[in-house]
């Protein structure tokens, strides 16, 4: 079974830059899909970007589009989402996830999730 670890989040004012990191356990990391989503005080979870396997296709909320990088380290099994420009509006929980497609994981398909970490941007 894979176990999913976050970790990068914290408090930071609007305007800043953080990077989240998601580092997967398991043999198996370089063959599925990754996600980042969100779940901001009072509202449901929300898709924020996904990755291919080998990290050569991605896509992204239109809320955090040029803003906001997702990338992967294969050999490192870690996922990442580097976030630029923030604003009070990207505070929430955010979780890494697992899955067979970009699509399916932009959709709410999920195999496995990660415990979140928080993110709170200041304003």
């Amino acid at each position: 079974q894979e176990q999913l670890m976050e970790s990068g989040g914290g408090l930071v004012q609007a305007g800043d830059s953080l990077r989240l990191s998601c580092v997967v356990s398991g043999r198996t990391f370089s063959l599925y899909a990754m996600a980042w989503f969100r779940r901001a005080p009072g509202k449901e979870r929300e898709f924020v970007a996904a990755i291919s396997p080998p990290g050569f296709q991605s896509s992204y909320a239109d809320s955090v589009k040029g803003r906001f990088t997702i990338s992967r380290d294969n050999a490192k099994k870690t996922l990442y989402l580097q976030m630029n420009s923030l604003n009070a509006a990207d505070t929430a929980v955010y979780y890494c996830a697992e899955g067979y497609s970009t699509t399916a994981l932009s959709q709410g398909t999920v195999n496995y999730w990660g415990q979140g970490t928080q993110v709170t941007v200041s304003s």
